[in-house]
């Protein structure tokens, strides 16, 4: 399966602007005084070695993590001043590990939405490639298949924003295209998403535009053609396969 980034719809604005964040953990620092934006648009990657910091920045679109210092606005506003539960019905998140409760998928999808009819859980279902299986053990689908019921569970909260943190590191590559290419379907559907990867070839695929953090630092971000045309060298050094993870 083939995916056509060109195709996504872009409209003016920011999404989210990350002003001087700071994120201290007892383990050390993870962001180091960031400043960057994500346009409210498309599939906006960011990549970068593991343990670089890109989840962090994530978590902080929805208040899983707080800056130890800086601000950062969406949608023009300070996300601070957002009730997180409400935060987290806009922003929506799929993880890198999907859960399956006990019970079938409608089970599971009722824990995100208990009044979802039969017939509105089956659309979704069907949008994520998974029609026709809401009656399955939830336990006993596949990676690929666990994911994208954690998907469909995440888009019955109708979201604004749909973040990605590594949903596809431990898929096979045909289940790891299928998946991204929902997050494609999404944003020309004008659900812009962000999705967190160190696989430079998923990074070349999705990538619309790009941020590269290493070292908990954001070093260089743009349009993806810019990136890997015009890299800094620690950048070139990613790029090259250079820094380990």
């Amino acid at each position: 399966m083939s995916i056509d980034t060109s195709t996504v719809q872009v409209v003016d604005g920011v999404l989210f602007e990350f002003h001087h964040v700071r994120v201290k953990s007892p383990a050390g620092i993870r962001l180091r005084d960031e400043s960057c934006s994500i346009p409210d648009h498309g599939v906006t990657v960011i990549a970068g070695p593991s343990g670089s910091g890109k989840s962090s920045l994530l978590r902080l679109c929805n208040r899983l993590d707080v800056p130890s210092a800086g601000w950062v606005n969406y949608r023009g506003g300070d996300l601070a001043d957002f009730d997180p539960l409400e935060l987290r019905r806009q922003v929506g998140m799929v993880f890198q590990r999907p859960v399956a409760l006990p019970g079938t998928v409608l089970d599971n999808l009722r824990q995100a939405a208990p009044e979802v009819a039969d017939d509105e859980a089956e659309q979704v279902l069907g949008h994520v490639g998974l029609g026709g299986m809401s009656g399955r053990d939830a336990r006993e689908l596949s990676g690929g298949e666990a994911q994208r019921m954690g998907i469909a569970r995440t888009l019955l909260t109708e979201p604004n924003i749909v973040l990605f943190d590594e949903p596809t590191s431990s898929l096979d590559p045909g289940a790891s295209v299928s998946i991204e290419a929902i997050a494609v379907d999404l944003a020309n559907a004008g659900t812009p998403s962000v999705w967190v990867t160190h696989d430079l070839n998923q990074m070349q695929r999705l990538a619309h535009p790009l941020i590269v953090v290493i070292d908990g630092a954001i070093a260089q971000e743009g349009d993806l053609d810019d990136v890997l045309t015009q890299p800094i060298p620690e950048v070139e050094q990613f790029l090259a396969g250079e820094q380990r993870w």
